[in-house]
């Protein structure tokens, strides 16, 4: 075995790097798993069996791209702010410029995609 066979051996997978990386980034910013499922368009259980690892996110499907949304969502906030309790407070804060609470934005499509733009171009400012 070459050394880029043994690397590639080690690669991990994505779709379990991703699995986990929604659930976690839902624990630390306090995102119910009710919420989580409702954001990834799957269902509870589905969302039940994602936190027992017993299942991970499909890259075909649309909660991949929703998955993916989510966590620069989590990604961004923890840029910007540094901090899980500053991150939680300005998600369930009202927000003028989104014209909402960033966490019931995310509950839809164009609602996630807004958040996630609109904390892209606040990370361009920093």
């Amino acid at each position: 075995m070459t050394a880029i066979d043994k690397q590639v051996a080690k690669k991990p997978d994505v779709t379990v790097v991703l699995s986990k990386a929604v659930a976690r980034a839902a624990e630390r910013l306090d995102v119910s798993r009710s919420l989580l499922a409702r954001v990834l368009g799957v269902s509870p259980a589905t969302i039940t069996r994602l936190y027992k690892g017993n299942y991970l996110l499909e890259q075909e499907r649309k909660e991949w791209e929703f998955a993916l949304l989510f966590v620069r969502v989590f990604r961004s906030l923890d840029s910007i702010l540094g901090d899980e309790g500053t991150a939680r407070k300005w998600l369930n804060s009202e927000n003028r410029v989104l014209n909402g609470r960033p966490i019931e934005l995310i509950r839809s499509t164009e609602g996630l995609v807004r958040v996630v733009q609109y904390l892209d171009a606040s990370r361009g400012l920093v």
